[in-house]
């Protein structure tokens, strides 16, 4: 990474820190009266000062570089900027034997006894994103649904192409509810879970545990998740740029991921939307976002599922964008909607058994 682009994610991290002193009259008065309204939701005007403070550094998208190694690090700069470090029983890093080695693994215990445990994959477009980067929001789901989380650093592409994140996950799916006694969960109560390309990774264990005959997750979260690589929505072309996700950065992501495997974007072992059945699956909480590209394409699989017979509860949060969870630091909207789903996780799993 150039000094330059660090300096600049560096200051973007400066902004996002500011943002929740920042009265809502005051921000509103600094995007000059500004707002913008889709399809009825208008814009959270903390997320909308943010994405005007990105544009502002030059900042576009999510993928700041092509070059794969300076883009995992400026995401790590940056997520690192706003950590808050939030308080849990305790936090222990471990390793899971993997199908091509050692998949090194995060604990976040609850002080609850017996509690659920939520397998987590984090976000990243299946090439980027890491433990750290999702640090924050595993210790608030750990700390507000009071349930375990263990949080799965899966291989990533380039270097590992699909399916090895998958397969990583769906081992460490496998591996958690063989140990969930000995990290003092309940094994009744194991849940998947992951936000965007971890949402993905969700749907698809889900899918390759039925298909396996291997237990069900007790339930798949699945925060604003791609379903559908080769999906071509109203919402991809609407929120195709300047929404923090871009169409671009899909498109990347999907090369990244994709090319040279002889895998295609329909293809259910990346898309779970075009599984041959769905049906017997895991109840979902999915979760979506009112400016985000693959809004719609969360829509569609909770219909599907639904459709199937698969319960599902479905919340989409119309005034936030693709990330928002990583954001709720920064407080306005953001803050609400990943305090109400992880309140929903919660309730479900408190439900199960």
């Amino acid at each position: 990474m150039s000094r330059a682009e660090k300096a600049a994610t560096k200051a973007a991290g400066v902004t996002l820190r500011g943002l929740p002193r920042i009265p809502d009259a005051v921000k509103r008065l600094m995007l000059g009266g500004r707002s913008i309204t889709v399809d009825g939701n208008t814009l959270d005007p903390t997320l909308h000062l943010m994405l005007a403070g990105q544009r502002a550094l030059g900042l576009d998208g999510l993928v700041g570089d092509d070059d794969i190694v300076t883009a995992r690090a400026q995401l790590e700069l940056l997520s690192a900027s706003f950590k808050q470090h939030i308080p849990v029983a305790s936090v222990t890093d471990l390793t899971i034997p993997g199908p091509a080695g050692p998949i090194a693994a995060r604990h976040y215990r609850t002080e609850y006894p017996d509690a659920p445990l939520l397998v987590f994959f984090h976000g990243g477009g299946h090439a980027m994103g890491s433990i750290e980067t999702h640090d924050d929001l595993c210790r608030e789901i750990c700390r507000s649904a009071r349930l375990h989380v263990l949080s799965v650093d899966y291989r990533l592409a380039p270097e590992h192409k699909a399916p090895a994140g998958c397969d990583d996950a769906y081992t460490a799916y496998l591996w958690a509810l063989q140990n969930a006694a000995a990290l003092g969960a309940d094994p009744a109560r194991v849940a998947v879970g992951g936000d965007s390309a971890g949402g993905n990774l969700s749907a698809l264990v889900t899918q390759r545990a039925r298909d396996d005959r291997a237990p069900l997750p007790a339930l798949q979260v699945l925060i604003y998740p791609g379903t559908n690589a080769a999906a071509q929505t109203r919402s991809m072309t609407l929120f195709a740029n300047g929404f923090f996700l871009t169409r671009r950065d899909i498109e990347w992501f999907k090369a990244t991921h994709l090319d040279g495997t002889g895998i295609g974007a329909d293809d259910a072992r990346v898309s779970p939307m075009h599984a041959d059945d769905l049906s017997g699956l895991s109840p979902a909480l999915i979760i979506t976002a009112g400016f985000d590209p693959l809004r719609d394409e969360g829509r569609q699989y909770a219909d599907a599922l639904r459709a199937a017979g698969t319960p599902v509860d479905y919340r989409e949060y119309g005034t936030v964008v693709h990330g928002f969870a990583n954001f709720f630091a920064l407080g306005g909207d953001s803050a609400t909607a990943t305090a109400d789903f992880i309140s929903a996780i919660r309730a479900h799993l408190t439900r199960v058994g």
